[in-house]
């Protein structure tokens, strides 16, 4: 399901998903609705947050799986943020994401915030094919509505 901005609000009163993907050509408005997430999250006890930026080919993956299936010891949720600029994760990065997916769904303990720029036809087509298969259930937020 894609949420715009304007109906983001009320998405959110009804409770938090584990995963959001936030998506669009308007970072102010990706940024704004990135903080009104936050913001909820921190209202429900999420406190640690944790972000990464793909930078590259060469980025450890491992990392953020990591960060996704632990939590700190002093902290009962957590935020995880992934931002990729490039919206191009790769081949080792789409596996990871399916993974973070699998992992995100029924995970109340974690909230995966992925932000990616505006998505190119095959990108999305790509990111729809598992939705489909029932692997993933990401909540999309268009920043161009």
């Amino acid at each position: 399901m894609q949420v715009n901005p304007a109906q983001l609000s009320a998405h959110l009163n009804k409770g938090l998903k584990s995963l959001y993907t936030l998506h669009g050509d308007e970072p102010l408005l990706i940024q704004e609705a990135l903080d009104a997430i936050r913001a909820v999250a921190r209202a429900q006890g999420f406190s640690e947050r944790t972000s990464h930026t793909v930078s590259g080919a060469h980025f450890d993956w491992s990392e953020v799986l990591a960060a996704c299936g632990s939590l700190s010891l002093f902290a009962d949720k957590q935020m995880v943020e992934l931002r990729i600029p490039s919206g191009k994760p790769g081949k080792e990065g789409s596996a990871a994401l399916q993974q973070m997916a699998s992992q995100a769904q029924g995970n109340d303990a974690t909230l995966t915030l992925v932000i990616l720029p505006r998505l190119d036809k095959l990108t999305k087509r790509s990111s729809a094919r598992p939705c489909r298969n029932g692997l993933l259930s990401a909540w999309q937020l268009r920043a161009n509505g």
